[in-house]
């Protein structure tokens, strides 16, 4: 049997997995209906918001890794406190870089989900490309 941490490590697996993939299914399962994302530049998307980034083929996710997680469990809910680095481009312009990553997850029904990510730069994003 897995401990609580190690099911929020297997979350946090899935996650970064949907994400290079865009796999828009999958996300959608793994977050709760009021789900909400705020950007290192300080943008609040729901949950509609954020899977439509990858529906519409607007965020290409070619890398993205999620380490140096330190999870807090309180009964039903957890808090993940890690670093995220990612090669993406967003309406193709390029949005590499390090960020400092929270997620928010809770346990309904036995199943944990992810309620909210918030994302802070911890090295500026790479410049666009020269013309």
């Amino acid at each position: 049997m897995s401990t609580t941490t190690d099911q929020l490590h297997e979350l946090g697996t899935r996650w970064v997995a949907a994400e290079i993939a865009g796999d828009t299914d999958t996300l959608e399962t793994i977050v709760t209906d009021d789900f909400r994302l705020v950007g290192p530049f300080g943008f609040v998307l729901d949950k509609d918001q954020w899977l439509d980034r990858y529906r519409s083929g607007d965020l290409i996710t070619t890398d993205l890794t999620w380490h140096d997680v330190d999870i807090r469990v309180y009964d039903d809910a957890a808090v993940a406190i890690g670093t995220q680095a990612q090669q993406s481009a967003y309406k193709g312009s390029p949005m590499n870089g390090d960020f400092r990553i929270s997620h928010v997850f809770i346990r309904r029904d036995q199943q944990w989900t992810i309620a909210a990510i918030q994302l802070s730069l911890t090295s500026p994003p790479a410049p666009p490309p020269s013309s």
